[in-house]
């Protein structure tokens, strides 16, 4: 009967809401359970799930209380200098990436280094006409005297990290650095890393990020926010305090010889460099990062191009888990490096339980109804001091740390930011349950533009296009279930959770609608051009 009774309470008056709950407690279990009973069974679970949340959220607490007593550790000179530079490869891993490869291998043609000790690889796996493209910009440097070469596959085998492998083969340099498509290093990217080789343990230099496209719209401002947590607060606190972290795939030099002490390359998740970073660092290896060293990249500025990117990264890093922390609790490592490293590895765990707390959060809001606010402040509060808090302390603290003067325009963004986590909800517990089901996918990699404008952006998205399939349905669902419990919190006089609520709405709407309208747009397009109405006058884009 409690299933059958749930869409009254998103549009019934009040007098029938009370009438319902009546029935329920009093009709439906007399004689069979005692409500206290059917109350416990509905918000014991619930606030079990918020207290597992709330333990990353307390985390982010730690990490902050970490960074800011050992952020003078950060940024040191390096032990020594060699006084005969070592030989580098750099490579450059590449699929279907057109819009981006000549600026990006204009960026690596201007590196301050000794080019009789440069190699670099152009990693090719495309399909389409990039290869083309690839050929003629490497012939004409290759002319100009850039020792760069033209490495083109004719399968996948091992997407990314079979790549970088197979290079790695050929790989002339004592030192390799890698950068994905979309970076644009700066020039003196191997000037400021190389010498903290001289320490033989260092097997990787991790630099931070920067975006080139940060203002583009609303999603690619929280999308920094997000990286310049991770780059900022996470890497650095773990960093300083000796704990384990992960070279991130690009933006960064590793020595070769570490990566094949660790074995390689492993294509067997979909986050080979975090895999490649636990087991260099469970061999003994030490890991540097330079947060002041910065390679600006593209964020992705659609909707579901970013929710296929975190997609990927929370299915990797899942597998990571299930893959190699028998291991890590095994090993020696310090205690703190042990917990750090299990919650860097599982938080993507949240996103299963976020599902599970959506679909108990309107019952449990009925149950409560006619409790006291004693209760409220007890258990409600600090639950989501802890999860809330937290969040607005970390992401405006990163903010702080890289634009003292500016770092309260973050605020604004603070709402938006929380909506995208919501946004993330569905596709990333497909992603866990994959990963634990030991589920296979492809590598999907992120579109990526050179933006140039909005219009160019649309024109060029065409090709990079995929079906969404069920995901923005499900999405658009769930936002329309949080505004019913909208519609009842209001007609139920609680008004305190409509701003919990109305971030879930705004999340599910902005990921369900977005993903629809970028799939759809070519079409919508195409139709207004039919009818004969002109495209300047469509913002389709």
């Amino acid at each position: 009967m409690f299933l059958t009774s749930l869409p009254l309470f998103f549009f019934a008056s009040r007098s029938t809401v009370d009438q319902v709950i009546t029935q329920l407690f009093d009709d439906t279990f007399a004689g069979i359970h005692q409500p206290a009973l059917f109350d416990y069974s509905l918000m014991v679970p619930y606030f079990v799930l918020l207290a597992i949340l709330s333990v990353f959220g307390l985390h982010r607490f730690e990490i902050l209380w970490r960074y800011y007593r050992n952020k003078k550790k950060l940024n040191l000179p390096p032990a020594g200098y060699f006084t005969e530079l070592p030989r580098v490869t750099i490579q450059l891993p590449l699929y279907n990436e057109q819009n981006v490869v000549e600026q990006l291998i204009e960026a690596v043609s201007k590196m301050d280094y000794p080019r009789d000790l440069l190699q670099i690889q152009v990693l090719d796996d495309s399909t389409d006409d990039t290869t083309a493209a690839c050929a003629q910009v490497v012939a004409r440097y290759q002319a100009l005297g850039l020792p760069i070469e033209l490495h083109h596959r004719t399968n996948r085998q091992g997407y990314k990290a079979g790549a970088l492998e197979e290079g790695l083969n050929t790989a002339t340099g004592e030192f390799v650095a890698v950068f994905d498509a979309d970076f644009l290093p700066p020039a003196d990217f191997l000037r400021r890393t190389i010498h903290y080789f001289t320490d033989p343990k260092v097997g990787v230099v991790q630099t931070r990020w920067g975006y080139t496209n940060r203002d583009f719209n609303l999603l690619t401002e929280v999308q920094a926010l997000l990286l310049d947590a991770h780059f900022v607060l996470e890497h650095g606190s773990r960093y300083a305090t000796g704990a384990f972290f992960n070279f991130n795939g690009t933006a960064g030099i590793l020595r070769k010889s570490m990566i094949r002490d660790a074995g390689g390359w492993q294509h067997d998740t979909l986050t080979e460099d975090s895999d490649l970073s636990y087991r260099a660092q469970l061999k003994g290896w030490r890991f540097v990062y330079l947060p002041d060293v910065v390679c600006p990249s593209e964020l992705p500025v659609e909707m579901y191009s970013f929710q296929t990117q975190q997609f990927r990264w929370a299915k990797g890093l899942t597998q990571v888990s299930k893959k190699l922390l028998p291991a890590l609790l095994r090993s020696d490592a310090p205690r703190h490096a042990k917990i750090h490293a299990v919650l860097h590895l599982i938080p993507n765990i949240s996103y299963p339980m976020m599902i599970g707390v959506s679909a108990l959060m309107l019952p449990v809001m009925i149950v409560r109804f006619y409790m006291g606010w004693l209760e409220f402040l007890l258990l409600d509060v600090p639950v989501m001091t802890a999860c809330f808090a937290s969040l607005i302390a970390f992401y405006c603290c990163a903010q702080k740390e890289l634009h003292p003067d500016n770092w309260k325009r973050s605020l604004l963004f603070m709402p938006a930011l929380m909506a995208v986590g919501v946004a993330l909800t569905f596709i990333n517990t497909k992603a866990v349950i994959e990963a634990l089901l030991g589920v296979s996918s492809s590598f999907v990699r992120t579109a990526k533009y050179a933006i140039q404008g909005r219009k160019k952006v649309a024109e060029k998205s065409k090709k990079y296009t995929r079906p969404s399939g069920w995901l923005p349905w499900i999405e658009i669902a769930a936002g329309s279930y949080f505004a019913g419990m909208m519609v009842w919190a209001v007609d139920a006089m609680q008004v305190l959770c409509l701003p919990f609520l109305s971030l879930f709405v705004g999340g599910y709407f902005w990921a369900g609608f977005a993903t629809l309208f970028e799939e759809y747009r070519g079409q919508w397009r195409a139709a207004v051009a039919a009818r004969g109405v002109p495209m300047k006058t469509v913002r389709a884009d």
